[in-house]
């Protein structure tokens, strides 16, 4: 349940299911608010390897591999309560969940972490995604199902739900 929480604002906080371009267009980064965000995760990045994690400040590749990585980035930023990265990577879909009175990324996932479990945090930290279950939608839309994480802890669709991911201004975001 910890977890759903998690999920609720940072990958389903985006409302009823859109489609076409309006999601899209709302789920677009606000420029002012990237700098902050670009900085910090270039200078704290993963151990395992720091050059495949892409980061707002350079261009991840348009291809179902780098969806992956920047959503397996995502999962380790939960894991580590890294909310810069967080907020950074669900951008779109936190800046509508704000837009529907969730209140802003950065307070309402320092809530959430609290409600993830030990556990659940070690696990998220090496959380990988098995790419035989990503769903490419288009060239700059993947969908990500619960079933394609990997972790030593199981993650229920209640709990960790699944994910889309849209490519946009050179780099993947999570949207819905």
């Amino acid at each position: 349940m910890a977890v759903s929480t998690c999920v609720v604002l940072g990958a389903s906080a985006c409302g009823p299911d859109k489609s076409g371009d309006e999601t899209s267009a709302a789920a677009k980064p606000t420029p002012s608010s990237e700098p902050s965000r670009s900085e910090e995760p270039s200078v704290s990045p993963r151990a395992e390897s720091p050059s495949a994690e892409p980061t707002a400040d350079r261009s991840a590749p348009r291809t179902k591999e780098g969806a992956i990585q920047r959503y397996e980035q995502y999962l380790h930023a939960v894991g580590r309560e890294d909310i810069t990265t967080v907020c950074e990577v669900a951008g779109p879909a936190a800046k509508q969940a704000e837009d529907q009175g969730f209140g802003p990324c950065t307070s309402t996932f320092v809530v959430t972490f609290q409600m993830i479990s030990p556990a659940q945090k070690k696990a998220l930290r090496t959380a990988t995604v098995d790419p035989q279950r990503v769903d490419v939608l288009t060239l700059a839309k993947v969908e990500i199902p619960t079933d394609a994480i990997r972790a030593s802890v199981t993650f229920s669709e209640s709990e960790l739900g699944s994910s889309t991911l849209e490519y946009l201004e050179g780099n993947w975001y999570i949207t819905d």
